[in-house]
Order: structure tokens, then C-alpha cells, then sequence
């Protein structure tokens, strides 16, 4: 692919990073945003994505006629650059933006776009993940949430765990069997699931960073309209694997790396070591370097992603590559910063005691979801040799 912009592509980054100038998220002060209640967090994400939406702004080149923008791969590229740089808050219905709606311009019907997805655009329906179980994890495909048709619905009984932004969601894809003699990839259905019908219950999980982000899900005797499913029933695998090539593109994606390198090569010329600023001892320099070169073979590795959708192709391995390398690497220097703090690095979020207000203990903490959400990175390095390298099973 050809690295450089086009002049058109230029003028759209002037153009966003002009708006972003002069339109700050309302209530947001960066240096304080995971100090607040996580309520208001979310309040503050879902008035700046509805502002982002009104000028625009979001889902910026999907098609026109679902409330996209029409614009190009590379400007949503640009787009997302650009909103890393100035550190913006988040949107409130990541899940909707980044796996729902891509996935639903795969396999949804004509009907199924039209409903849902100028709804996830503007926030005005969140959108959470059914997929992991107590007993499947890694092995989605061993499900056993049941589906049972009923009339002109499905009946649903099951329980999913770890679900992200459940408590917050409108609605939810969830992955079910509905054929249980089937093998198991074979007997599964897609389905998109209202979470305020009778019969779901949410059960919030607190983490060890003190964040309850994640839920459990119950589902009993749970009614869904058959028009709900995506795809054909009992071959659901293919719309699930779908959804998490996209979420594994997601997670590999470098602009929140790059941020979080300045802040820590900025650390490094503030702590002192051995006399003098650790950013002058030559193995901190080394590690630090080591670092942004890694981010940069990772940006690569997404410019193949990004030369896919060019193509109009879905995602392919690359984002399995992405997901476990980026990952990793955001363990490797989360655990490098706090280090370099040394007994600072125990200061949790927040404490006045605590260098840049705890940040860094609390990406330590946080820092091993990464490589379990999504895919655990055992099973990413199993993708990888299998798909990439082609190496033998056993």
C-alpha cells in the first residue's frame, strides 16, 4: 500500500483536528477521568460520542444510508489517530462501533442494518458481548446457553460470564446452541438480544483494579423474535468468528500504545537512577527503544489489516497477530514502568502519595486482561501457527 496521504486525506485530518480543537468533551479532565464515579465516566463518553455523531463523526465510512459518512478506510484510520492524540475519553458503545456493526454490514440482513445500526452510532442503544461461559472460555465453541425454537422465537437458558458493559447495554449478541446433537461448531446461532426482556439478570464483577466492568449474565426462559438471528440458524460459528476478527483487530491497535510511550519516556527523565535520570541509563534507553520499535512493527502489521478491508476483504490472521503481540507488549511495559518506580509503583490509583496519580500501578493491574479477553494468548499463538506458519498439530 502506498503510505503516503493523499491531498484529500490531509484536508480531512485538518478538518477533524480543527473540530477537535474547539470541541473538548464536556466534563472531561483527563488527569482525573478514572478518579470520578464510573457512572459519570460512562455519562461523559455518551455525551461525547452523541456530540461526535451530530457533526459526523462517528462510524465515519460506513455507508450513508445507515448514518455513516461515507468516507474512505484510510480517513477512519486518520480518524482514529487523530482521536488518540488528544487523548479522547472513549465512546460509550465500543462494543456497538467496533464488532456489532462491522459485523452486521457481514451477515445481517437488509432489515437488521436499517434497526440497528444508526441506533449504535448515536448511543441511543448499547451494545454488549455473549459470548464467554463459566465452562467456556477459550473453547467458545463449547457453549451450552440453549436456544430453543418456539413458535416465532427462541427460548433462552444459559449463563454467560465476563460480559463487558452488560449493566449498561440495551441489547447483545449472543452466541447460543441451538442444535445440541450437532457437532459442536455446527450447532450454534447468532442472535441479537434485547437485555431488558423478562428473564435476564446482570450481575456486575468487581476486578482487582476496583472497576466492575465486566458481568455475569443469567438467561431464563428469555424470549427472542426469530426475526433476531444473524445468519442462518445452527451455522452461527462463521458470524462469531467474524465478530471476534474484529475484536482482535481492535485489541491489537497500536494509538493507545503510542500515548502511553510518551508518558512513560517522560517518567523515565523524571526518576531518578543512580544520580542521575533513569532516562540516561543505557538499559532504560534500551528497553524504552525496544518498545516503540515493537509498536511500530505492530503499526505495520495493521496496515496489512488495514490493506484487507482496502480490498473489501474480512479480517483475516493478522489480527490474531495484533491481539497477542500488542497485548504482551502492553504487560512488558506496564510491569517495566512500575519497576522503575519501585515501592511507587504500589501507590494505587488515585493516592496523592503516588507519581502521575497512580496510573501505572493500576496498567499493571490491568494490564493481564488483555491478554485473556478475546482470546487468551495461548489460543492466539495456536491461530498463528496453524493459520500463519502452517505448523503441524499435536
Amino acid at each position: 500500500m502506498d503510505f503516503d496521504y493523499t491531498p484529500q486525506e490531509e484536508a480531512f485530518r485538518q478538518e477533524l483536528r480543527s473540530w477537535l480543537e474547539t470541541n473538548p468533551p464536556e466534563g472531561y479532565e483527563p488527569a482525573r477521568f478514572e478518579l470520578i464515579d464510573p457512572n459519570e465516566r460512562f455519562e461523559v463518553k455518551l455525551r461525547w460520542q452523541r456530540k461526535l455523531h451530530a457533526a459526523g463523526l462517528v462510524g465515519i465510512h460506513w455507508p450513508k444510508e445507515y448514518g455513516g459518512r461515507g468516507a474512505t478506510i484510510i480517513e477512519q484510520t486518520i480518524y482514529q489517530q487523530e482521536m488518540a492524540r488528544t487523548g479522547s475519553p472513549g465512546l460509550a458503545n465500543p462494543l456497538g462501533l467496533s464488532l456489532v456493526g462491522p459485523t452486521l454490514m457481514h451477515w445481517g440482513t437488509e432489515e437488521q442494518k436499517r434497526r440497528y445500526i444508526p441506533k449504535i452510532m448515536n448511543a441511543d442503544e448499547v451494545w454488549c458481548q455473549g459470548y464467554s461461559e463459566p465452562g467456556s472460555g477459550s473453547d467458545l465453541a463449547s457453549l451450552q446457553t440453549r436456544a430453543v425454537e418456539v413458535g416465532d422465537e427462541f427460548v433462552v437458558n444459559g449463563q454467560k460470564v465476563w460480559t463487558s458493559y452488560a449493566h449498561k447495554a440495551d441489547y447483545c449478541i449472543l452466541v447460543t446452541r441451538t442444535d445440541p446433537d450437532a457437532p459442536k461448531h455446527k450447532g450454534l446461532s447468532y442472535l441479537l438480544v434485547n437485555m431488558k426482556t423478562p428473564g435476564v439478570t446482570v450481575r456486575p464483577l468487581t476486578q482487582m483494579t476496583g472497576d466492575a466492568e465486566f458481568n455475569e449474565v443469567f438467561f431464563e426462559d428469555v424470549r427472542v423474535p426469530k426475526a433476531n438471528i444473524v445468519g442462518e440458524k445452527n451455522q452461527g460459528w462463521q458470524v462469531a468468528v467474524t465478530t471476534l476478527m474484529f475484536e482482535r483487530a481492535n485489541f491489537g491497535m497500536v494509538y493507545n500504545l503510542e500515548p502511553m510511550l510518551e508518558q512513560l519516556t517522560e517518567l523515565a527523565q523524571r526518576l531518578p537512577l543512580g544520580g542521575r535520570p533513569a532516562a540516561q541509563d543505557p538499559d532504560v534507553r534500551q528497553q524504552i527503544a525496544a518498545f516503540h520499535v515493537a509498536t511500530q512493527a505492530l503499526k505495520y502489521n495493521g496496515y496489512r489489516m488495514l490493506t484487507r478491508q482496502l480490498r473489501g476483504e474480512p479480517p483475516g490472521p493478522e489480527g490474531s497477530i495484533a491481539k497477542l503481540a500488542g497485548s504482551e507488549l502492553f504487560i512488558r511495559v506496564a510491569h517495566f514502568a512500575t519497576a522503575l518506580l519501585g515501592p511507587y509503583g504500589q501507590i494505587e490509583l488515585g493516592d496523592r502519595h503516588g507519581l502521575d496519580g497512580g496510573y501505572w500501578s493500576r496498567c499493571a493491574l490491568r494490564s493481564r486482561l488483555y491478554t485473556i479477553a478475546g482470546g487468551t494468548s495461548e489460543i492466539m499463538r495456536n491461530i498463528v501457527g496453524d493459520r500463519v506458519l502452517g505448523l503441524p498439530k499435536g
